[in-house]
């Protein structure tokens, strides 16, 4: 199991540089990004939940949902995305590997066997019950695997992006273009 996580984490680690080299954005911005859609996603899921339970359930899914996006606000949302970036360009800058690709092991291989093992069941309880519960459940999953290969990535030094580099390219040739006088 532990060949198939360092093979997918090698792989993983070689399509965040490759997406660096044509954005200009890192595995930590991207790791960002998906953490707010894993947050959407779980306060979909809540608020789906929400609708088909009794008042006092309501009640506590309503409070519990309330004491995780104040939990939010006080943790990732309180650091911008940059200041990860800048601790990420430091430690490989320094030579050092990032910790979590050692540190998250088990918990990524938990996280994939789940991904992997989990869709038979997952549509065999959607085809039977009709739940989109579970599917956003499962779909939390993927997330979250996805969100512990991306974090144990190391980012390349930084760089513009062939895409910013092409776009820029562009904008003086369209500028000179609207300038020139046109023949009448």
């Amino acid at each position: 199991m532990n060949y198939i996580d360092e093979a997918l984490l090698n792989a993983t680690e070689w399509c965040c540089r490759r997406f660096q080299l044509l954005t200009g954005r890192t595995n930590v911005w991207l790791a960002f990004q998906l953490t707010n859609l894993s947050i959407i996603v779980y306060f979909v899921w809540a608020l789906m939940y929400f609708w088909t339970q009794d008042f006092s359930t309501r009640v506590f899914v309503g409070l519990f949902c309330t004491g995780v996006f104040y939990a939010l606000t006080q943790t990732i949302f309180k650091v911008p995305v940059e200041e990860y970036e800048t601790q990420a360009y430091r430690r490989v800058a320094k030579g050092f590997r990032n910790p979590r690709r050692v540190r998250d092991t088990p918990l990524r291989m938990s996280f994939l066997t789940l991904t992997v093992l989990l869709p038979p069941p997952t549509v065999f309880v959607y085809l039977t019950r009709r739940s989109s519960v579970v599917l956003l459940s499962y779909l939390l999953i993927v997330l979250t695997t996805l969100l512990l290969y991306l974090l144990a990535c190391d980012p390349l030094p930084p760089c513009a992006g062939k895409v910013k580099e092409w776009l820029r390219g562009l904008a003086p040739a369209r500028l000179a273009a609207s300038e020139s006088p046109t023949p009448e």
